[in-house]
Parts: C-alpha cells; sequence; structure tokens
C-alpha cells in the first residue's frame, strides 16, 4: 500500500501521524511510505530521519494526497485539503464530526473512507486512540488553568495551591472519565481543592478511591452545578459522548453567578463544547473574556507538547495502521471489529448515527 504522511496545518499542531521508526517498519513489509517536507520537524523529526527509514519526500501535501492510497494524519482535513482527498482514499486521523457539518459533507462529497481515530474502540468498550490525548489533554488543562488564573493573563490573581495561611483555588471538573482524572490528580498535585462531577455512581466510587483526599466525587446533576459554580475558580469541562456533540451544560446566564477572573476550559470543544460560551481558540489565540470569565477553549491542547502527544498517540494507532496496510481497509474492518466502529463514513455514505442525528443526514449502518 502506498501511505502518505502529512504535515498538520492546523494553527500551532506540531504531531504527526507515524514516528520514523514506524516507516521503517512498513517499509520493510513493503509498503511505500511518502512523508510531506518536513512533517515531522515540530517533534523533533528531519527529512533525514524518514529518509533513513525507508520514505520519499514529497515537497507538496497535495502531490502526497494525488499519490496515497492511504493518509495518515493527527488532525481532521482543513478546507484547503478537500479538494486534494480522492473517491476511496483511506483517510485514518481524529475528526470529531460531530462538531462540523462542513467537515462530514466534504468527505461524503469527497467519496472517501473516512476513519475515526476517536470512535474506535477496544474489549473493555474504550476508546484506546481518544485516551492518549484524553490523558494529555486533562493534565495541560490544569497548567494552562493555573497560567490563565494570574492577573496579567485575565485572571483573578489566584494562585492554584494556595501558600501557608492562604486557601488554594477551588477547580470543579465536569466529568470523570480521562480528561477529568488526570486534571483532577494534576490539580490536586498543586494543592488546589478539587470537586470531580460524573453521572456513573461506579464510576465515583472507584474515582474515590483513587484519587487523593483535596478530591471530592460528586453525582453530578444541573442544580448541582449552579451550586458550585460561584465558589469555583476554574471549571474544566470534560464531558465526553463518543462520537456525538457534547452537552451544554453552563449556560451564559450562569456566567453571572461566578467570580470574575475564573477560568473555563473546554476540553469537549472537539465535540462542540459543553459551555453555552465555548467558541474554539487557537495555541495563538487560546483565550478571550466573556461576562467576565477566561474563556480557554483550544481544540488541539496536545499539540503544544508534540513529542509526548506524538508518541502517545503513534503506540496506539501504529498497530491499526499495519492492519489497514497489510489487510486493505475492507477486509481489516470485517476482521476487527473495533477498528470498524470506527468507520465513520465511507465512499460517500454515513455510519455515524450520531452524526446523522446531529446534522439529518442520512445514513446507513455499519456494514461490519
Amino acid at each position: 500500500m502506498i501511505i502518505g504522511i502529512l504535515k498538520e496545518r492546523k494553527n500551532h499542531e506540531y504531531r504527526v501521524g507515524l514516528l520514523p521508526e514506524h516507516v521503517a517498519h512498513l517499509a520493510q513489509q513493503g509498503h511505500q511510505l511518502i512523508v510531506e517536507n518536513n512533517a515531522g520537524q515540530g517533534c523533533g523529526y528531519s527529512n533525514d530521519n524518514y529518509l533513513q527509514a525507508g520514505a520519499i519526500i514529497e515537497e507538496s501535501a497535495q502531490k502526497v494526497y494525488r499519490q496515497s492510497q492511504m493518509i495518515v494524519k493527527v488532525k481532521e482535513p482543513l478546507p484547503e485539503e478537500y479538494p486534494w482527498i480522492q473517491p476511496q482514499q483511506v483517510l485514518f486521523t481524529y475528526f470529531h464530526f460531530a462538531a462540523s457539518e462542513t467537515l462530514t459533507r466534504a468527505m461524503l462529497g469527497s467519496g472517501a473512507v473516512c476513519i475515526a481515530y476517536e470512535t474506535i474502540t477496544n474489549q473493555a468498550g474504550q476508546l484506546p486512540l481518544l485516551t492518549p490525548m484524553s490523558e494529555v489533554a486533562g493534565r495541560m488543562a490544569i497548567q494552562q488553568a493555573a497560567k490563565y488564573l494570574e492577573k496579567p493573563q485575565g485572571g483573578s490573581g489566584k494562585l492554584m495551591g494556595g501558600v501557608t495561611g492562604v486557601s488554594p483555588a477551588n477547580v470543579l471538573i465536569i466529568g470523570g472519565g480521562v480528561v477529568g482524572t488526570e486534571a483532577a490528580k494534576m490539580a490536586a498535585g498543586l494543592g488546589a481543592q478539587v470537586t470531580l462531577l460524573d453521572i456513573n455512581l461506579v464510576r465515583i466510587k472507584h474515582l474515590d478511591e483513587l484519587l487523593p483526599a483535596n478530591v471530592t466525587a460528586l453525582y453530578s446533576s444541573p442544580k448541582l452545578i449552579e451550586q458550585l459554580l460561584p465558589q469555583s475558580d476554574v471549571v474544566v469541562g470534560a464531558v465526553l459522548i463518543p462520537g456525538a456533540k457534547a452537552p451544554k451544560l453552563i449556560s451564559k446566564k450562569m456566567l453571572q453567578t461566578m467570580k470574575k477572573g475564573a477560568v473555563l476550559l473546554d476540553v469537549a470543544i472537539d465535540q462542540g463544547g459543553c459551555f453555552e460560551t465555548s467558541r474554539p481558540t487557537t495555541h495563538e489565540q487560546p483565550t478571550y473574556i466573556e461576562e467576565g470569565i477566561v474563556h480557554y477553549c483550544v481544540a488541539n491542547i496536545p499539540g503544544a507538547v508534540p513529542i509526548t502527544a506524538t508518541q502517545a498517540l503513534t503506540n496506539a494507532s501504529f498497530p491499526f495502521v499495519k492492519e489497514i496496510a497489510q489487510l486493505g481497509w475492507k477486509k481489516a474492518c470485517e476482521q476487527n471489529h473495533h477498528l470498524a466502529r470506527g468507520l465513520d463514513c465511507a465512499e460517500g455514505t454515513l455510519h455515524n448515527t450520531s452524526v446523522a442525528e446531529a446534522f439529518a443526514i442520512p445514513y446507513s449502518p455499519n456494514p461490519f
């Protein structure tokens, strides 16, 4: 198979779909690897590293698309890439279709085969390609929260962990999955007082046993969120409905009850965001202020730490890349129903029911 690896185009996105070591393995298996010029530069890998691994370097993304049977990326294609995508070409990347009708319709119109990292499952019913980036995003959310609480950044001027005789920040985390758990660990480690909300009692019991004493895990409800907001210095939105839009849990009106200079971090922004006032931001301009509240809604948080994030992602994604390359996408999906769960659309047909419902697009059940 001819496999293309692109340089990401999203703002300050430095991750790359495959590392030279993966290229070398695939090349030894008889596959042809075409890498866009400087694709790995942002996470420390040069063109020479890829050439030594057996790849061909192409000067432009358009040429990589034109020659490749499968494209391995990190983030969804941007509009400038849409014309380059070919019918029956396999695109293997994060898509988050429920956050963008434009992207969804463009991929359906292209006739490409779109296998989404974020909806692939494993035997435990987990999302193995989402988990490593959720770990990174959860931890980074607290790093960013600590920074944007600072007065020069627009925050209230409160130190996350406090000091002797001075109380720490109150951190509210909505969602006790991977993002929420990692955020809670980080915030607790900095000395904050953390409240973590979830709607799964079994999960809450587990979190009670797992997390330190300065984390309180509670059963979430709209009323409880309203009660906790006025005392919260930081709120992390970490709610995930796999493949679907995130629910809106905090309204614009509710911001009026919060402390001025509090920080909202919407880690669910890839799936549309879980705050009414959320809109996607970039690493270049990560925040905006609304109703006196700092909003951080960067849609590719792990892109800021590409060395760690690329290694974590490709550890999880490479076995699936090998499978698709060796068998072709149809046979791979037939033999691996966990991979097949990532088949969100193929050759003009939508297979993701949540996306179909979000945008009123006809769909066909996943054939695998």
